[in-house]
C-alpha cells in the first residue's frame, strides 16, 4: 500500500536551511514524520543511513572517522542520538569544507541528550529545526496558510461537522494515523505510548518505575489546561516533588508536552505565576484520558481541555514549522480573570479565548476586553475560537472564529 504524503509547512524552511548551513538538525517526537520529510526533499542527492541498528551504532562508535568515510556527504543520518560520538568528527569534516552547504542532515528524537552534544560540537554550523505532528492547515492541504491575525480578511474555508471535528481530535496529528485513516486509533496510541516509554523514557535517567510514570501521565492528562500544582500532583501520586519536576522535564525534552508560562507585565493587578501544561498532540491527551468516542469527548468533563489543547497545538505547530520559536502564554489575574492564550508576534499581543459553545456571543469576549484595557498600546483585537462554523465580530475587541479557520 502506497503511503499518502501530506505536505508539511517546514518544507521551504528546510530547503532554504540546506542551502545556507553545512549541517541540518531536525528534531521532534518519534513518528512526527522527520525521516519521511527528509527523504521526500533530499533522497535523490543524499545517501540515507539509520543509526538505530546496533551494528551501525557499533561501527560508528568503534571507528567514527572510518564510518564517515564510508558515508560521504551529502548524507542523512537518522536518529543520530544513538551515535552522539559522531558529532565532533562531523564538525571536523565540516570545518575542512566550510563553504559547502547541506552536507549532513541529522534527525533526533531526544532533545535532552542530542541538543547538548549539538550545541557543544556544531554551534554556528547547524540549523536546528523541529517537526511536530501534523497541523490542521497541513492536513487540509494548505500548509502555508497564514494565522488569523496575519490575514487581511477571514477566509471561507470549509468547516467540519462537529462529530468529525471531535473525531480528528481523538485521532491527533501523527502522520501515520492521518495517512491511513482506517488504522485503529486507540490501538495506535496505546502502541505509541508503550514504545515511547520503552525506547525513550528508559534512556533518560530520571525515570525508574515505568508503571508509576504511566500513572503520572494519566494524572497529568487529567490536569491538562489547568494551573499545574506540582506539589499536589506529587502528593496524589505518592512521589517526591523533585520526581514530578524531573518527569515533566523528560516529557518536555521529548516534545510530549508544552509548558505554558503566564504573561507578565508591569500592571497593577497581581498575576498568577503557576504554569499550565498542554500535550503537544491532542490525540495523545484523549488516549491518556481514556476517551475513545467523539460524543463522549465532546460532552464530557475533559471537553474544554481537549479544545484548548487543539488550539494551543495548532498555534505552536504553525510557528515551529516556520522555523520560529513560538511566544505563547496565558494571562490570569489573582481575581480569576483569564485569557487562555496570549500570542506575542512582532511586538504585538494577540489574546485568544477558547469556548465549547458553537453559538458565540459578545459575553465570551469579556476577558479579552479586560486584557486589552490593561495593554492598550500592545494588545490587538482578539479571537474567540469555537467548534462551530460561525465567524462574526463580537464587538470592537474580538472576533468569533471557527477552529477550522485558525
Amino acid at each position: 500500500m502506497a503511503t499518502k504524503y501530506i505536505p508539511r509547512s517546514l518544507e521551504p524552511v528546510l530547503i532554504r536551511a540546506a542551502r545556507e548551513f553545512p549541517v541540518i538538525v531536525l528534531t521532534g517526537p518519534r513518528q512526527s514524520g522527520k525521516t519521511t520529510l527528509l527523504k521526500r526533499l533530499f533522497a535523490e542527492k543524499c545517501r540515507y543511513v539509520s543509526m538505530e541498528p546496533p551494528d551501525v551504532q557499533a561501527a560508528a562508535a568503534s571507528d567514527p572517522r572510518g564510518f564517515l568515510d564510508m558515508n560521504q556527504p551529502p548524507v542523512i543520518l537518522d536518529e543520530v542520538q544513538y551515535a552522539p560520538n559522531l558529532l565532533p568528527y562531523i564538525k571536523e569534516r565540516v570545518d575542512a569544507q566550510r563553504d559547502e552547504t547541506g552536507q549532513y542532515l541529522l534527525t533526533g528524537s531526544q532533545n535532552l541528550l542530542l541538543m547538548e552534544r549539538v550545541t557543544e560540537s556544531l554551534a554556528g554550523r547547524a540549523a536546528i529545526l523541529r517537526l511536530l505532528p501534523i497541523s490542521r492547515r497541513e492536513l487540509s492541504g494548505h500548509p502555508l496558510y497564514p494565522l488569523p491575525w496575519e490575514r487581511e480578511k477571514q477566509s471561507d474555508r470549509e468547516s467540519l461537522p462537529v462529530r468529525e471535528l471531535w473525531s480528528t481530535f481523538l485521532r491527533g496529528g501523527y502522520p501515520e494515523l492521518n495517512a491511513y485513516p482506517d488504522r485503529d486509533v486507540s490501538m495506535w496510541h496505546a502502541s505509541y505510548a508503550q514504545t515511547y516509554l520503552e525506547r525513550d523514557v528508559r534512556t533518560l535517567r530520571q525515570v525508574g518505575d515505568l508503571i508509576q510514570f504511566q500513572n503520572f501521565l494519566r494524572a497529568l492528562a487529567a490536569r491538562s489546561a489547568q494551573l499545574l500544582n506540582q506539589t499536589e500532583l506529587a502528593r496524589d501520586l505518592g512521589v517526591a516533588v523533585n520526581t514530578v519536576k524531573a518527569w515533566l522535564s523528560v516529557l518536555e525534552a521529548t516534545w510530549q508536552i508544552v509548558v505554558l508560562r503566564p504573561y507578565f507585565a508591569n500592571v497593577g493587578k497581581r498575576l498568577v505565576k503557576t504554569p499550565k501544561v498542554y500535550f503537544t498532540d491532542v490525540g495523545t491527551l484523549c488516549h491518556l484520558a481514556g476517551l475513545r468516542d467523539p460524543e463522549h469527548a465532546a460532552s464530557g468533563p475533559m471537553a474544554g481541555a481537549i479544545m484548548e489543547t487543539a488550539v494551543c497545538a495548532e498555534i505552536i505547530k504553525t510557528y515551529v514549522h516556520r522555523g520560529v520559536e513560538p511566544q505563547i502564554y496565558f494571562w490570569r489575574t489573582a481575581a480569576g480573570t483569564e485569557v487562555d492564550f496570549i500570542v506575542e508576534d512582532s511586538g504585538k499581543l494577540i489574546p485568544i479565548e477558547v469556548k465549547l459553545s458553537a453559538t458565540p456571543n459578545p459575553r465570551m469576549a469579556s476577558a479579552i476586553t479586560g486584557f486589552k484595557n490593561d495593554f492598550p498600546s500592545r494588545a490587538m483585537p482578539g479571537y474567540v475560537v469555537h467548534p462551530g462554523d460561525v465567524s462574526l465580530p463580537l464587538g470592537p475587541d474580538a472576533t468569533a472564529l471557527p477552529f477550522t479557520e485558525l
